[in-house]
């Protein structure tokens, strides 16, 4: 085990700029992030830019985890924290989590109104907003950037992939200039920035999976990541590939060495907002051992220790990051 102490982390078992950190040192406690479906579509369902959306998403667009997604907004706020309350009774602040589809994929005024449902709940101090890089009109950045005076904001983009090929074959339908340009608008105010990457795509290697992260940090002033496994869900279009053979879904310890290589060259500055994900037992095709979430995050930790490595190891920025 490593007796090297990573300074972005409270839990002396993550050598990574954990999420829990970062919450903890700017609001001295624990928080709770909400998820809310804000009853957006998106703009590759609808037909604005395409139709049939990713091929990797369900039904839900991805928020297969929310309770009541047809609930009003203030309904699902309360029920989401009435069942964190039973795990977590102390905590009193909540981070508004607007996760699935594309939560800025509607007229200004509309955001604006759905945000407001929820953020004017006892306990909020903090929104985080998923969307896509090209559902970023100005005026939507401008109601961001005043979002971002009131309260602790979190814009997370997904990018899934840096390669414009495999952007085609999951039907993404915009390309990675458009997201450099959306992270550049969002950081012209000062918005904190988080990119979503997911391993495991079609046709992607380890080696076109490392240089996502890298370009990723390289190419785009971000403060946040999130890196997720893909899954493989029942009624998707991604369906085709598994058949076809051309998806093979990872191993587990292909992930945990992926994931290791991936932090060691993410600076530690950039706060790690997942390394996994979350999905519903009875939809999934695979890989199932991902729905054992804490061995698979205890599996990077003990990786991260054998290695005697920790998040930023070949790319820091800063000196003494590691002490």
């Amino acid at each position: 085990m490593t007796t090297q102490t990573f300074r972005y982390s409270n839990d002396p078992t993550k050598n990574y700029h954990t999420w829990n950190y970062a919450l903890r040192e700017t609001f001295g406690e624990k928080l709770f992030k909400v998820p809310i479906d804000g009853g957006f579509d998106c703009p590759n369902r609808d037909g604005t830019v395409a139709r049939g959306g990713c091929t990797f998403c369900s039904v839900s667009g991805s928020g297969d985890m929310i309770l009541e997604p047809t609930a009003p907004l203030d309904e699902q706020f309360h029920q989401e924290i009435e069942r964190m309350h039973k795990k977590w009774p102390g905590v009193t602040q909540y981070l508004v989590y607007f996760q699935n589809f594309t939560n800025t994929h509607a007229p200004v005024e509309v955001i604006r109104e759905r945000f407001e449902q929820v953020l004017s709940q006892p306990g909020v101090v903090g929104i985080s907003i998923g969307t896509r890089p090209d559902c970023l009109p100005d005026d939507v950045v401008d109601y961001l950037a005043e979002l971002n005076e009131r309260f602790y904001l979190w814009v997370e983009l997904g990018l899934q992939t840096t390669y414009e090929e495999t952007s085609e074959k999951i039907n993404r339908a915009h390309d990675y200039q458009t997201y450099l340009d959306g992270v550049a608008k969002l950081r012209k105010h000062n918005i904190n920035v988080c990119t979503h990457l997911i391993n495991g795509l079609p046709g992607e290697t380890t080696d076109m999976m490392l240089e996502n992260v890298r370009r990723t940090i390289l190419d785009s002033d971000i403060q946040g990541i999130k890196l997720h496994l893909l899954h493989l869900m029942t009624n998707t279009k991604m369906m085709r590939d598994y058949v076809s053979g051309d998806l093979k879904l990872m191993t587990q310890e292909d992930y945990v060495n992926l994931i290791c290589d991936q932090l060691e060259m993410i600076p530690p500055e950039i706060v790690i907002h997942r390394l996994t994900g979350d999905a519903p037992r009875d939809t999934i095709i695979g890989p199932m051992w991902s729905l054992k979430k804490w061995e698979v995050l205890n599996a990077i930790d003990n990786e991260l220790a054998r290695r005697n490595s920790y998040q930023g190891k070949f790319n820091s920025r800063e000196e003494n990051t590691h002490a």
